[in-house]
């Protein structure tokens, strides 16, 4: 701005000085050099200067203030244009925090050394499941050996205890390993953690979590500002949609690998539509890297995800999704506010100076007083409610 600006204010200054010796009769030196000089100073861009980084720090002000950081000021200007908010289920439309509600083994298998297995295994993951696991069968039993423990992406875990293969995850895991099952999970609306051993299935346990209290809040809020929203979850298809119909979330998917979620975004910003992501998980940070803005829950996230993100929810509240929308939109009408009060009352008084009618009193208003109008036109955004 500075490198073309400047040059052409100076230039118009010199022949305001100039240019009125070949044209005006009774030219007198010192007064139209008053004139270029209280131009010049009507000119300085001071506060546009201030004023507009001033705007983007008091967005970013009153976003970490409810608890809401931003990573840098583009990010405002982004999330106030987003058309889809695409999110993920657990841990952030729901708390995050399962419960065994059963666990149906079959009759073969002892059901207690299995899930003594299925505990030590589990230890190894910091997933919402494995903590729900842990509660409910207690202390990890450190005589169980495990070797070769494996965690694969989107399906669960797998390592060899005692000589044998113990699969803990999703049926999507049992299939890859081609461990044969009666039950089609499709008919059961709960998360399902399904267990085989020594290449024969055990049985499986069901999980469930609940909403967040203010998840339909959430949603009713992005409905108001005209944001589609899309459900994308690694949990199997039937949990995935009884959530989304109960929040009336326009779009759901699941049964999704991270690669999967990718996909689905890479769909929508096909369209040319702005994309936001919101995870927690370890398996979003691709995603949250792929939307125009990423959104990570800051308490039960992972450490990958919140690096990767460009916002980061400090207190894991979804309600506060529209919220940072209309705090980039605040922040954007602010910032043009300035732009045009500091280019309108400028333009109005160089035209007066230029032509003689307004002395330096007027041109140190047009600077230094639009300036401080626009500083305290600026830090307005810090006293609104979200």
């Amino acid at each position: 701005f500075a490198k073309i600006y400047t040059p052409i204010v100076v230039l118009l200054a010199i022949l305001i000085t100039v240019l009125p010796y070949f044209l005006v009769e009774n030219y007198i030196f010192s007064q139209w050099l008053y004139r270029a000089l209280v131009f010049l100073v009507i000119s300085c861009p001071c506060a546009l200067v201030i004023s507009i980084p001033l705007g983007y720090f008091g967005g970013i002000g009153a976003a970490s203030k409810n608890g809401i950081l931003f990573k840098g000021s583009n990010f405002l200007d982004i999330i106030a244009n987003i058309q889809n908010v695409v999110m993920d289920k657990t841990g952030t439309m729901t708390e995050g925090v399962f419960k065994v509600q059963e666990v149906i083994l079959k009759a073969e298998f002892n059901k207690e050394e299995i899930l003594q297995m299925v505990n030590t295994l589990e230890s190894q993951s910091t997933h919402p499941v494995a903590t729900a696991i842990h509660n409910y069968v207690g202390k990890v039993d450190n005589n169980i050996k495990l070797e070769n423990v494996e965690e694969i992406s989107g399906h669960g875990l797998k390592a060899t205890v005692n000589n044998k293969e113990l699969l803990v995850g999703n049926f999507k895991l049992m299939d890859k390993f081609n461990i044969t099952y009666d039950i089609d999970p499709t008919t059961i609306v709960y998360t399902l953690i399904a267990i085989a051993y020594d290449k024969k299935f055990v049985g499986y346990l069901t999980i469930a979590d609940s909403i967040k209290e203010d998840a339909q809040l959430t949603i009713d809020k992005l409905k108001v500002l005209n944001v589609s929203t899309t459900m994308l979850s690694g949990d199997k298809s039937t949990v995935v949609n009884f959530v989304a119909n109960k929040l009336g979330i326009a779009n759901a998917f699941g049964d999704l690998l991270p690669e999967d979620k990718v996909n689905k975004v890479k769909e929508i910003k096909a369209k040319n539509e702005t994309v936001a992501f919101v995870g927690d998980g370890v398996n979003d940070a691709p995603v949250v890297a792929l939307s125009d803005v990423g959104i990570a829950m800051g308490g039960l996230g992972s450490d990958a995800t919140i690096e990767t993100a460009d916002v980061v929810i400090q207190d894991d509240m979804p309600s506060k999704i529209p919220m940072a929308i209309n705090i980039g939109k605040q922040t954007k009408k602010i910032v043009w506010q300035n732009i045009t009060m500091a280019f309108v009352v400028k333009a109005i008084v160089l035209i007066l100076g230029a032509g003689g009618l307004a002395t330096m009193w007027e041109a140190v208003f047009a600077d230094v007083g639009v300036a401080l109008l626009a500083i305290l036109n600026a830090v307005r955004i810090q006293r609104m409610k979200f």
